[in-house]
C-alpha cells in the first residue's frame, strides 16, 4: 500500500504536468497569504477523496494559465488555483453557486473581522 495519502498535502501532491509547477522557494511551497495554503490543501484533499481526478485539476489549471498568458493577463498563481477549485466544485456539484457565494462572503467577512482596525487614533477589534 502506498503512503501517498499520509503526511502534508505537499508531500501527497501528484505532478501537475503541462509544465506547471507550484511556487517554491528552496524546495518548499510558497504561500503569500493563508487563503492560498487553504485552497491548496482543499484541492489536494478533494482529489484524494475522489471528488475529481487530479488530472482534471491539472488540465483546467493549464488551460486557465494558457488563457491568462495568451490574453497578457497577470493573474497570480493561487488566484488561478482557486478559480480551478471553484470551477471543479461547481461542475461536480460539490457546492452550488449560492453556497459558493455565501462561503466567499463569509470568508471575506471573517478575514475582515480578524484584523485590528484603527479609527481616530484608537485600535478597534
Amino acid at each position: 500500500m502506498s503512503d501517498r495519502n499520509t503526511g502534508s498535502p505537499e508531500a501527497r501532491l501528484p505532478p501537475l504536468g503541462n509544465d506547471i509547477e507550484v511556487p517554491r522557494d528552496n524546495g518548499e511551497l510558497v504561500f503569500a497569504e493563508p487563503w492560498e495554503a487553504r485552497a491548496f490543501g482543499m484541492a489536494v484533499a478533494l482529489s484524494e477523496q475522489g471528488r475529481y481526478p487530479w488530472h482534471d485539476f491539472s488540465e483546467v489549471l493549464a488551460a486557465k494559465t494558457a488563457a491568462a498568458e495568451g490574453d497578457g493577463v497577470e493573474l497570480p498563481y493561487y488566484e488561478r488555483w482557486l478559480s480551478v477549485l471553484e470551477t471543479l466544485a461547481l461542475e461536480r456539484g460539490l457546492v452550488s453557486e449560492a453556497e459558493l457565494a455565501a462561503r466567499t462572503a463569509q470568508y471575506h467577512a471573517d478575514d475582515h473581522d480578524d484584523h485590528h482596525h484603527w479609527h481616530d487614533g484608537h485600535e478597534h477589534d
